[in-house]
């Protein structure tokens, strides 16, 4: 079963209403064989293109993944790149800001961590958390040390994913191609995850009550993340909805929408001109008479 990735595009300028996207579909494989057969074959064309973006140095992606609480976000980082090497990629997690960067604007501690050309850049949570958690915890934007006047509820939200196209836009410009995945969890699945972590021992440390004190505000998270994915979701940007209660698909989902990005790329391996040519066979002569 072919994987088509437009099926989970948000296209720009779409209202995006979660109870519409499901939160599972029908399987890409049979087995659990054939999952890691899948997932070995697609990390292999992952690791080709990440060493041809690596070589021609023209490009960098910016990967950001967000989601609910258990929705796998760890889980599919560490299996989808698995087969990346490290020197061309990098991982970074947002968690609540530290007082140096609530000096700043909200986009400061982000863009310090941007992927340069021929890398793959992997934020878990990122400045989305700012149009999201802050939103669903208003009062977040009191210690944000924000100017008078600037935390009018009808305005503050518009104003900031108007920043944040306008960043995107930015960095597609200057060659950074931003792919963004919400993985979309039910939230059955949710407590039936949070119930996993809490009977293993070895899953015990995921878990904490303030997962089970965010959980209480389902609705709100939805109607956020809802906004969000329909302000932010542009061409050259796109959010990608993942049904995420079957982490075994939602990783191979994952997988084939990076790989579209990287096949869509111009990217070559840097040519050989005359001289340098020259200069090789020369290398190779002293080489061979050693």
């Amino acid at each position: 079963m072919k994987i088509n990735t437009k099926d989970f595009r948000v296209q720009q300028g779409d209202t995006v209403k979660l109870d519409k996207w499901p939160t599972r579909v029908k399987p890409v494989y049979k087995s659990k064989e054939k999952y890691q057969e899948l997932l070995a074959e697609q990390v292999a064309d992952l690791s080709e293109l990440q060493q041809l973006l690596y070589a021609s140095s023209r490009y960098a992606v910016l990967l950001i993944f967000q989601a609910m609480d258990a929705a796998g976000k760890d889980g599919a980082i560490k299996h989808v790149m698995s087969g990346i090497n490290p020197q061309g990629c990098q991982v970074f997690s947002f968690k609540h800001p530290s007082a140096a960067e609530l000096e700043h604007d909200f986009l400061w501690r982000t863009t310090q961590c941007l992927p340069e050309r021929g890398r793959i850049g992997i934020f878990n949570r990122s400045y989305y958390e700012e149009v999201l958690i802050v939103r669903v915890h208003p009062e977040i934007l009191r210690s944000q040390g924000l100017p008078d006047g600037r935390l009018n509820p009808k305005k503050i939200w518009e104003e900031r994913y108007e920043s944040i196209v306008h960043s995107e836009e930015h960095l597609h410009r200057s060659g950074t191609h931003v792919i963004k995945f919400f993985l979309h969890l039910s939230k059955d699945e949710q407590r039936q995850r949070f119930l996993d972590r809490i009977d293993d021992p070895a899953k015990n440390w995921k878990f904490s009550s303030a997962d089970i004190t965010e959980r209480q505000f389902w609705p709100q998270y939805m109607t956020a993340y809802e906004a969000c994915l329909s302000a932010t979701s542009t061409k050259d940007a796109p959010w990608y909805v993942i049904p995420a209660d079957d982490k075994e698909n939602a990783r191979l989902i994952i997988s084939e929408v990076i790989l579209d990005t990287l096949k869509s790329l111009k990217m070559n391996y840097p040519e050989t001109d005359a001289k340098r040519q020259k200069e090789l066979l020369s290398i190779r002569g002293q080489l061979m008479n050693e």
